[in-house]
């Protein structure tokens, strides 16, 4: 097995290491299985790999076995079929969600930390190809992860058509999909019922103390949420703020488990 083929760059005729990624059909092989795609033109799969800053030290080669242009184009291709992908798959799930709690969804869930997470399970960061002093970092928002993933939709479509595309993206958004809508969920639920009971001309929510137990130091609330005279979700919480907010999300799973218009 040569050195390329079984993933460490090399510069040509010398045997040493190069400080920048070389193409490797061996590592580009095992990420395809990773993905569960077989690749028609493997030099897809290369492409959507290719980071722009690896091509000013290819092109100073002789001879580079890859196409010697960046992920880039993938990438605007990906993203509007990523984009697609998703928007079908919220409408289709939620029927009665209108068109602002549909866009909130899909961006929560093609955000850039939706996108490097899913990279980082499929091992990107050890295939992209860099060029020199060029890193993938630590960043939850690493912009070349989430646009390599991008990429990778984009070549499937490319080489296998829309619906082995949309497969890949689904295997992802299939097992996560209610876990980023949890998340979302989670980051403002008093705002978001709020939002939810304005679309739909219901009075505002009021918060009622239930309980107060414990010490001062270590004080245990427990807050009730009425809306329109239903009490829709109860939280507990070391503040009355913590436990209106669990309150507030137990009231709009409720509100989306009925399917009902309006409480009460």
């Amino acid at each position: 097995m040569s050195a390329r083929d079984s993933g460490q760059p090399t510069s040509p005729g010398a045997g040493k290491p190069t400080p920048f990624g070389m193409p490797a059909a061996a590592a580009e092989d095992a990420l395809a299985r990773r993905m569960g795609v077989t690749f028609n033109d493997p030099y897809l799969l290369r492409l959507a790999l290719t980071h722009r800053s690896v091509l000013q030290d290819w092109i100073l080669l002789d001879e580079v076995d890859a196409r010697l242009q960046s992920n880039e184009r993938l990438e605007f291709l990906g993203d509007a079929l990523l984009g697609a992908f998703v928007a079908e798959y919220l409408y289709l799930q939620d029927r009665e969600a209108d068109e602002g709690e549909l866009t909130r969804r899909r961006v929560a869930i093609v955000r850039a930390e939706t996108l490097v997470r899913w990279s980082r399970e499929l091992d990107l960061p050890e295939c992209l190809y860099l060029g020199t002093g060029e890193r993938v970092t630590e960043s939850l928002r690493d912009r070349m992860l989430a646009g390599a993933y991008e990429a990778l939709a984009g070549a499937i479509y490319l080489d296998a058509g829309r619906e082995a595309a949309e497969r890949f993206v689904l295997s992802f958004l299939d097992r996560d999909g209610q876990s980023i809508r949890m998340s979302e969920l989670d980051a403002n639920p008093k705002g978001r019922l709020q939002e939810i009971l304005q679309d739909r001309a219901i009075p505002a929510p009021d918060y009622v103390t239930v309980a107060a137990e414990g010490p001062d130091h270590a004080r245990q609330f427990t807050e009730a949420v009425i809306v329109d005279g239903t009490q829709l979700g109860i939280g507990t919480g070391r503040s009355k703020r913590v436990a209106q907010q669990e309150a507030a999300r137990q009231a709009i799973l409720a509100l989306e488990a009925t399917g009902e218009e309006e409480p009460g």
